[in-house]
C-alpha cells in the first residue's frame, strides 16, 4: 500500500514539475553577451510569465545580469543557464525597471548586489506586492515561493566599469517614469528594457506620457550601439525597432488626441480600427484596450475647454 501511494504521488507530481520548466536556452548575441529570449505572447499558465528578454554579460571580473525574470523559479533557472555558459561568479544584477516580469526573479540573486534607479526602487516598494499577487492569478503555480525582493543598491546615469566591460547607464523615464538602459561599450549591445518593444505591442501602465517616451527613443538611437535588445521581441542590428516604436507611439497619440477632441468615450476608442501596418505586432488590440484605460483620461482632460 505504501509503495502504491508513493507511485501515485510520483505520477501526480512529475508531470507538474515537467510542465513548470522554463527551458531557458542562453543564446550568444555578441562577444561575452548572452540572451534569454521570452515569448511575445501575454502572461499565461503555459509560459509561466516568460514573456521577457533577460540577458547577461560575462566579464573577466564576473557576470552582470540584466533583469531577473517573472518569478523565483525563473531566477533559479536563469542562474542554472548562466552556469551552463561560464564558471565566473555573478557579481551584479541590473534591473531596467520595476514591472513584475523583469524583477520577480530577484530572490534567486539575493547573494548578489541588485542595482536599480532610485525611482525603480520606490515604484517596486509601492507596487511590487500588488503586481506579484496579480502574477499569481495569471500564471498560478509557476509563482510558488515568489516574493518581492527590493534592490540593494541605487544606480544613476553614468559609466560603470565591471572587469573588461564599461557599461554606460542611462536614466530615462518614458515607459515607467524610471527606466534604466544599459549600453555595453565594449560589444555595442544596447539593453533597452521596455523603452523598446519590437513586434509586440507596448504597455503603458506607468508611462508619464508618449511625448516623453518619444524623446527617450531619440536618446537611445543616438548612442553608438551595434545591436539592440528590446525588453520584448527579437534582437535587431538595424533601426527597425526604433522606427516601429515611433510609428506606433505616433499612431496611438493621434488616435487618443483625435478621439478626445471628438468627445468619444473609452468604449468607442477601444474599438477603433488598428492600422494595418501593425498587423504583425502581437497583442495590438489587447494592449490598445489597456492603453486607453491608462492614458485616455489625460487626453480627455486636455481636450476640455478652458474656463
Amino acid at each position: 500500500m505504501r509503495l502504491w501511494c508513493s507511485l501515485l504521488l510520483l505520477a501526480l507530481t512529475v508531470p507538474v514539475a515537467a510542465a513548470q520548466d522554463y527551458h531557458l536556452q542562453p543564446r550568444q548575441i555578441a562577444a561575452d553577451t548572452w540572451l534569454l529570449e521570452g515569448s511575445r505572447d501575454n502572461f499565461d499558465k503555459t509560459n509561466g510569465g516568460n514573456i521577457v528578454n533577460t540577458g547577461f554579460i560575462v566579464t573577466d571580473a564576473g557576470v552582470v545580469v540584466i533583469d531577473t525574470g517573472p518569478s523565483r523559479h525563473y531566477g533559479q533557472a536563469m542562474r542554472q543557464a548562466i552556469a551552463s555558459v561560464t564558471s565566473q561568479p555573478i557579481v551584479l544584477v541590473l534591473l531596467t525597471h520595476h514591472h513584475p516580469d523583469h524583477v520577480l526573479g530577484n530572490q534567486a540573486f539575493a547573494d548578489v548586489p541588485i542595482a536599480a534607479l532610485d525611482g525603480t526602487q520606490k515604484l517596486l516598494a509601492e507596487q511590487g506586492n500588488a503586481m506579484a499577487e496579480n502574477m499569481y492569478r495569471l500564471v498560478g503555480d509557476w509563482m510558488r515561493g515568489t516574493e518581492v525582493l527590493l534592490p540593494t543598491e541605487t544606480v544613476a546615469a553614468g559609466e560603470r566599469q565591471v572587469g573588461n566591460h564599461r557599461l554606460r547607464l542611462l536614466a530615462l523615464s518614458g515607459h515607467t517614469g524610471a527606466d534604466l538602459a544599459i549600453l555595453d561599450e565594449r560589444s555595442g549591445v544596447l539593453f533597452a528594457g521596455d523603452l523598446v518593444f519590437y513586434q509586440r505591442a507596448l504597455t503603458t501602465p506607468n508611462s508619464p506620457g508618449l511625448e516623453v517616451w518619444l524623446k527617450d527613443l531619440d536618446t537611445l538611437q543616438a548612442l553608438p550601439w551595434k545591436l539592440i535588445v528590446p525588453g520584448h521581441g527579437p534582437v535587431a542590428s538595424d533601426a527597425a525597432p526604433f522606427a516601429q516604436m515611433r510609428d506606433y507611439l505616433g499612431w496611438l497619440d493621434g488616435l487618443l488626441r483625435g478621439s478626445a477632441a471628438k468627445g468619444l468615450d473609452m468604449n468607442e476608442v477601444i474599438r477603433a480600427p488598428i492600422a494595418a501596418r501593425f498587423d504583425g505586432v502581437n497583442l495590438s488590440r489587447y494592449e490598445l484596450i489597456r492603453s486607453v484605460s491608462h492614458l485616455y483620461p489625460r487626453y480627455e482632460q486636455q481636450a476640455l475647454p478652458l474656463r
